[in-house]
């Protein structure tokens, strides 16, 4: 399957939603430190056949700042957002020329945003993540955000919606909690002490509405039933660093997909005794970037600070060309 060599870094990959041959992904230069930053789509499909064959970048689009996630609207094909470093979330139109976008720039938040997800149940609503330990409710068709969640008291790396609960999402911080919340209510229903580090990730389970998979700084997956969340259910080791990102399949029951700074990605069955699918070694750098495609069943991506975008279906070398 194809590889495309980014601009600079790698922070985020998304499959659209829409078109299986979509691929969305956030670069910044210097790592995120200081710099600009590329919001990139690129067509799969035109890569074609034969070695040496890339994605082609239909949209591509610099930003002032770096950027360190995106996401895919769920209402429109062509809209996108982006989280900056400036502390603003940018909304990209694919399909309008560079010199008309962003349609919208959104600036709220009082540090980095560095995580975004778009509700897949209702549709018309995103949540943004901010080092500010701040979260905000956004519609794409409003100049300002419609709540601010509130709570945490370190930075919020990642939120994630429910996959069946419309009001539904959880935060993950680096006050070593994450936390699950209904956008009716300013306060958080559960407060999980997750982890003994910060947790970087989060994501919930496409078929059961209770589980929730948190990813740390400790190395360490863990899966937490909300009903009873005293202990996890299941805890999935076997990275060297820290775990970056965490995504539930959205077509194999009880099957993760996460990449660490220990330059790997990992697939997992957490109900399986022998929970270790497939460990992928085929960035240089660290992966800060992972996705499974909703539209085709195993396909999969990842990008990382060695400046590559690789996509491949589970169970193929990510290098075979």
């Amino acid at each position: 399957m194809p590889a495309f060599k980014a601009p600079a870094p790698g922070f985020a990959v998304r499959f659209s939603p829409f078109h299986e041959n979509r691929l969305l992904a956030a670069t910044s230069q210097h790592f995120g430190l200081v710099g600009n930053g590329h919001l990139i789509v690129l067509d799969l499909a035109a890569a074609g056949p034969g070695p040496g064959a890339a994605p082609v970048p239909v949209f591509s689009f610099p930003t002032s700042d770096a950027l360190f996630d995106c996401a895919w609207s769920e209402s429109h094909d062509s809209l996108c957002a982006a989280a900056s470093g400036d502390g603003s979330v940018r909304l990209f139109d694919a399909a309008l020329p560079p010199a008309q976008n962003p349609v919208r720039l959104l600036r709220e938040h009082a540090r980095e945003v560095h995580g975004l997800d778009w509700n897949p149940v209702r549709r018309d609503a995103f949540i943004s993540a901010s080092w500010d330990d701040t979260l905000k409710l956004w519609s794409p068709d409003r100049p300002a955000s419609v709540r601010t969640f509130r709570g945490h008291e370190y930075c919020v790396y990642a939120a994630a919606w429910s996959a069946r609960h419309p009001d539904v999402f959880a935060s993950a911080s680096g006050d070593r909690t994450a936390r699950v919340w209904d956008v009716r209510d300013p306060a958080p229903t559960l407060i999980l002490p997750a982890h003994d580090h910060e947790v970087l990730s989060l994501d919930w389970d496409k078929y059961d509405p209770s589980i929730l998979a948190t990813a740390s700084v400790d190395k360490s997956i863990r899966v937490w039933d909300v009903r009873a969340p005293r202990a996890p259910i299941a805890q999935l080791a076997g990275h060297g660093y820290a775990v970056k990102r965490v995504r539930f399949s959205p077509h194999r029951q009880g099957m993760l997909m996460s990449c660490s700074y220990d330059m790997t990605v990992c697939m997992w069955d957490y109900r399986a005794e022998d929970a270790l699918l497939a460990r992928y070694n085929h960035h240089t750098e660290f992966v800060a970037g992972i996705d499974m495609s909703v539209l085709v069943d195993g396909l999969l991506a990842s990008t990382g600070w060695d400046e590559m975008v690789y996509v491949w279906p589970f169970g193929t070398d990510p290098r075979a060309m």
